[in-house]
């Protein structure tokens, strides 16, 4: 089938350029599906005696790279600006996002960027409350802000969104290579799992906790930012959205939870500004920078805070 892409798009180094076709939808519904089915059978599983130790340290150790990747990388770094790397680290995060399975690394970029422009807005792909303010309208809203627009056939655009990213030859190598960096992120766990208990049943037990459960947790909380962020959530800071700060997906979220410093102040390498509230992100940004691998990094300053403070 010949595509109809631009010749710029088509060798964009992304996945499926402004549109989606049926083989990219079919690889999506099993990539939420098969997680989400391991994590309703989780606590079946655990009960008959299907978890281990090393699953448990494999589990955490995948769960905190892919979740820093996104986190640091794809959304801080790559989307916002919020530090500069050099190149080993831009690579290595990009890398390290990838593995959370939530696309390449380009489309990620411009959904978000999109998103943060019409944020809450008519052209927003995943706001809550796009269909309105009755309940049955959040109700469908929040389907859609957390899951449902991934299966929307028209893609932002990449050219439009995020150039910069496609003119960086090392993010469009990872961009490219993101299909097997997905399988080596379901694969690895397995593999591990196997030589540390050397046994098949070790490698069994750690594909299921540090690959399906691992990878579909990580998705809805994910997710969850989109949707429940931006539907609830105390808001001590002036933003043009819903924006809100969701406490108890803090740490799981790796900060992302404090969503409305976010959106007051995109661009700020820590979301968690407040007394208390926990960002392992911004920890990550800060280690990254002594060891001087970050450097010009967008720490809040006081008079920004000040001046975006909720009346």
């Amino acid at each position: 089938m010949t595509s109809t892409l631009p010749r710029t798009e088509a060798r964009s180094g992304t996945l499926g350029g402004e549109r989606k076709g049926w083989v990219e939808q079919a690889a999506l519904v099993a990539f939420i599906a098969v997680p989400f089915v391991a994590i309703l059978a989780a606590v079946p599983v655990a009960w008959g005696g299907w978890l281990g130790w090393s699953d448990v340290l494999l589990s955490f150790v995948f769960y905190a790279v892919a979740g820093h990747g996104i986190t640091v990388g794809f959304h801080r770094y790559l989307t916002h600006g919020s530090f500069k790397a050099k190149r080993p680290l831009r690579i290595g995060l990009t890398i390290a996002g990838s593995m959370a399975i939530e696309g390449p690394a380009v489309r990620w970029v411009a959904d978000h960027r999109k998103h943060h422009k019409f944020s809450d807005k008519e052209g927003d792909p995943h706001s809550p409350s796009r269909y309105g303010d009755t309940v049955p309208a959040l109700v469908k809203g929040l389907w859609h802000a957390h899951m449902g627009w991934l299966f929307d056939v028209e893609q932002t655009s990449q050219r439009q969104y995020a150039p910069d990213l496609l003119n960086d030859p090392d993010i469009v190598k990872v961009s490219r290579a993101f299909v097997p960096i997905a399988l080596a992120s379901l694969a690895l766990p397995a593999v591990l799992g196997g030589l540390m208990t050397w046994s098949w049943h070790g490698a069994l037990t750690a594909f299921f906790w540090a690959s399906l459960v691992r990878v579909g947790l990580l998705h809805h909380v994910t997710w969850s930012i989109n949707s429940i962020c931006h539907a609830m959530g105390e808001r001590p800071f002036e933003s043009r959205d819903r924006s809100g700060n969701v406490w108890w997906l803090a740490i799981l979220s790796m900060g992302e939870s404090w969503h409305n410093l976010h959106h007051a102040d995109p661009t700020c390498a820590r979301t968690g500004v407040l007394p208390g509230q926990v960002d392992s992100g911004a920890r990550v940004i800060q280690l990254f920078e002594a060891f001087g691998w970050a450097y010009d990094v967008r720490w809040p300053r006081q008079d920004r805070l000040d001046a975006r403070r909720a009346s």
